[in-house]
């Protein structure tokens, strides 16, 4: 069976194209190697999505789901291996079969990358964050940690510092990749303390995180923080090794595309966090991938 779109990941950006096939009245297959719902599908509480003063990860793909589902979307929990070209349009290749399109969206999303310490997995949820701003205001007025030396790391120090009573930024250096003015701004802030070249042992705690701990390069001493919450900004790694050399990628991996959504070959379109974007959120997910399947729709037409 060919379809009209089949689609490459089944988070928020994804299941949102799928919702916008079929209301287009075209027929979305959607693969998906993972569980549907993307990264946030692990959240215990989703904040900043209008509509929903609050609402669980679960509960938020789930709906996405159901409501993609019920107007035909065809899911399949398959990795995709390969994208190739052919007479009548592409020909998505998983580990298990092969399917023609006449349009591709990619929407396989980007991993936070972890800092791979004992206790990161343990308290993932549970006072280890790699998204400031979808969770930053559950630490109001504690203390809290941001392992990472760039402007993802700094800006959601800025973030924090509004709400948090202290911010520590840990960083393996001693000095900095992020902007300047930025790193001028935090050391103006009293609540916002430097912990540098240092490398992070481990997370520890009981039922929650509550202590960060370190390795000082320059003398070797261990040392400890006690914290609330430590959110992870050591970058993030795109889901598009099968693409690579068949459509242009920046030199982090990341899909070249604009606002448009238009990849360098005609036909296939990107959406969410595996796009060359700035802000990476839910709704800037939900908004790529309305723009995608319509402009995937208008290309088959």
């Amino acid at each position: 069976m060919k379809y009209d779109v089949v689609i490459i990941g089944a988070g928020t950006a994804g299941l949102t194209a799928a919702i916008y096939v079929q209301r287009a009245g075209k027929q979305a297959l959607v693969l998906e190697g993972g569980t549907y719902g993307g990264q946030i599908v692990n959240s215990p509480e989703i904040a900043n999505y209008p509509g929903f003063k609050n609402i669980s990860g679960f509960e938020f793909v789930t709906a996405l789901y159901e409501q993609a589902s019920a107007l035909g979307m065809e899911f399949k929990n398959e990795a995709v291996a390969e994208i190739a070209k052919s007479d009548e349009g592409f020909v998505v290749t998983t580990l298990a079969d092969s399917y023609e399109a006449s349009s591709v969206i990619i929407a396989t999303g980007a991993k936070r990358r972890k800092l791979g310490v004992p206790g990161e997995d343990e308290f993932a949820g549970a006072g280890v964050s790699y998204c400031a701003t979808c969770d930053g205001m559950f630490y109001r007025k504690k203390k809290t940690a941001i392992c990472g030396g760039g402007n993802t790391a700094l800006d959601d120090a800025i973030f924090l510092s509004n709400y948090c009573e202290s911010v520590t930024i840990v960083h393996r250096r001693d000095g900095f990749r992020g902007d300047p003015s930025t790193l001028e701004l935090l050391k103006s802030k009293e609540n916002v303390h430097f912990l540098t070249d240092v490398t992070v042992d481990s997370l520890s705690g009981e039922g929650k995180v509550n202590a960060l701990n370190y390795t000082d390069h320059k003398t070797g001493e261990k040392g400890s923080i006690a914290i609330d919450g430590c959110f992870i900004a050591v970058g993030q790694i795109p889901d598009t090794d099968f693409v690579k050399g068949f459509i242009e990628l920046d030199a982090s991996g990341y899909v070249v595309a604009s606002e448009d959504c238009r990849t360098s070959v005609p036909g296939i379109f990107t959406a969410g966090d595996c796009r060359t974007k700035t802000v990476r959120q839910l709704t800037t997910a939900a908004s790529d991938g309305t723009v995608a399947a319509l402009a995937a729709v208008d290309y088959i037409k």
